[in-house]
C-alpha cells in the first residue's frame, strides 16, 4: 500500500454517483446502518462504486475501481421507517485493494484521482453547454438564473451535470467517471448526444 492510499468503507451500487449530483438511498442492512452511524460520529464519507458483480442485498458485491466520495447532507426516516439518506458526490477515487469486514461491509485502500483543471469548454462542445442550460430550464425553471454564469465556463462542472442528468446507461456513466480529461469526457458526451 502506497503511503498515500487511506480507507474508505464502500457502498456499491448499481448506479453511478458522479462529483456534484446527488442521491437519495435507502438504507436497512445493517453493516450499511454501521457505516452511516461511523460515518456520523467521524463526520467523513464514504464511497458509492459501480457494481461489477452482484447485488445491492446480500453477500459483498464487486465494486468497479474508481468511484465517488459521498457526503451526507440529510436524512430521515421514510414512510416504511427505513433510513433514507441524501447524499451528494465529492471526490473520484480509484480503489487499490479491497477487504470485507466481518459484517460483510466492504472497505477499500483508495487514492484520490486529481482535481479537475478550471479550463473552459472548448468551441467544438458549445452546443453541449447550450444543451446544459435546456435541460436545467426544464427541470429547475426561474432557478437556472442563480447558477452563477462561471459555472457554464467550467467544462468539468457541465460535463458532470450532463453525466448526472443525460439519460446514460450506467456503464456509460462509469467510462466518464474514470476519465481524467475534462475535454475528453465532453467529447464522448458529445459522440453520446449525436
Amino acid at each position: 500500500m502506497s503511503a498515500a492510499a487511506e480507507s474508505l468503507p464502500l457502498f456499491p451500487l448499481s448506479t453511478v454517483l458522479v462529483p456534484g449530483a446527488s442521491l437519495s438511498l435507502r438504507v436497512f442492512e445493517p453493516r450499511y446502518l454501521d457505516l452511516v452511524r461511523d460515518c456520523g460520529r467521524s463526520g467523513t464519507g464514504f464511497g458509492i462504486c459501480l457494481i461489477l458483480e452482484g447485488r445491492e442485498v446480500g453477500a459483498p458485491a464487486t465494486p468497479a475501481a474508481v468511484g465517488t466520495e459521498a457526503a451526507i447532507e440529510d436524512f430521515d426516516r421514510g414512510p416504511d421507517g427505513l433510513l433514507m439518506l441524501a447524499v451528494r458526490g465529492g471526490r473520484r477515487f480509484r480503489v487499490q485493494r479491497t477487504r470485507v469486514r466481518d459484517n460483510g461491509l466492504v472497505v477499500a485502500d483508495i487514492a484520490w484521482r486529481p482535481d479537475d483543471p478550471a479550463a473552459p469548454p472548448r468551441p467544438e462542445h458549445a452546443l453541449l453547454v447550450e444543451l446544459l442550460r435546456r435541460i436545467l430550464e426544464r427541470a429547475a425553471g426561474a432557478q437556472v438564473a442563480r447558477i452563477p454564469e462561471a459555472r457554464f465556463a467550467d467544462a468539468a462542472w457541465v460535463g458532470w451535470r450532463l453525466a448526472e442528468l443525460l439519460p446514460l446507461r450506467e456503464t456509460e456513466r462509469q467510462a466518464l467517471l474514470q476519465e481524467d480529461d475534462p475535454d475528453a469526457r465532453l467529447q464522448r458526451l458529445l459522440e453520446h448526444v449525436a
